[in-house]
């Protein structure tokens, strides 16, 4: 797709909505300026419900060749936004189950990851919560700072505390927070419009295809590591991972 959109001239936008949402913004500001100081750990949460009718709706859904699972279905999102804040992965080790649906891809993970820059990240996925949809949530953990994301898309700031406050650190929670009322938030709306001044003002593309192109390389090594039971390397060829075989 990268190649393509090359040679023909065209931009290729990747979704990856919720760096758009209002709270993520504002976590990421506080990176920039430095105000985590060391990063220490992080963690996305993926709680949601999907039954067996959801998958029954479309053929391609819970499948390798066409779909993925919860990892790449639901979680890819949070999973980009672990990475965007805490850089380049070094390695993953991940398990996964099916416990609820009958699909061939799985409905549940979990997984540590180790980050080039010596932090620690845990990926906590299912869509095996009954009887609705409980979180969506990042955490961010550094020697200055945490902030705690949550809501079901990752919408509302449930923590925000740093050892250097500033005054404005007072109504961030109030402020910042959103109240969506379903898992897919507010981000799309942000997204398209960051869509159309990119294109409107030539400019760059927060997500563009290498940027999404690094999220679906650690998806694919945590499935990876999912079919040995080994911790995998980032730079590997894919040799066990089922995703976009067609069985």
């Amino acid at each position: 797709m990268m190649r393509a959109c090359d040679q023909a001239g065209v931009k290729l936008f990747v979704v990856k909505q919720n760096r758009f949402n209002v709270p993520v913004v504002k976590a990421r500001e506080a990176l920039e300026a430095g105000r985590f100081g060391r990063l220490i750990l992080g963690t996305v949460r993926v709680r949601w419900c999907r039954d067996q009718s959801y998958y029954d709706q479309d053929a391609w859904r819970g499948t390798w060749a066409y779909d993925g699972g919860v990892l790449t279905n639901q979680a890819s999102h949070h999973i980009d936004m672990l990475e965007w804040f805490f850089g380049d992965v070094v390695s993953v080790h991940a398990r996964a189950t099916t416990a609820l649906v009958k699909v061939e891809t799985e409905d549940t993970a979990v997984a540590t990851v180790k980050f080039r820059n010596g932090a620690l990240g845990i990926i906590e996925a299912t869509t095996a919560v009954r009887p609705k949809d409980l979180e969506g949530s990042l955490s961010i953990l550094g020697e200055k700072g945490t902030v705690e994301i949550a809501g079901f898309a990752v919408n509302q700031i449930r923590h925000w505390n740093f050892v250097d406050e500033l005054p404005s650190d007072k109504v961030v929670i109030e402020k910042f927070s959103v109240n969506p009322p379903n898992v897919y938030g507010f981000g799309h709306q942000a997204y398209y419009q960051h869509v159309v001044d990119c294109l409107l003002h030539q400019r760059a593309a927060l997500v563009d295809g290498l940027q999404g192109r690094k999220s679906l390389e650690l998806i694919s090594a945590l499935y990876e590591s999912i079919e040995t039971g080994q911790e995998v390397a980032l730079r590997f060829e894919p040799r066990r991972s089922k995703l976009g075989v067609i069985l």
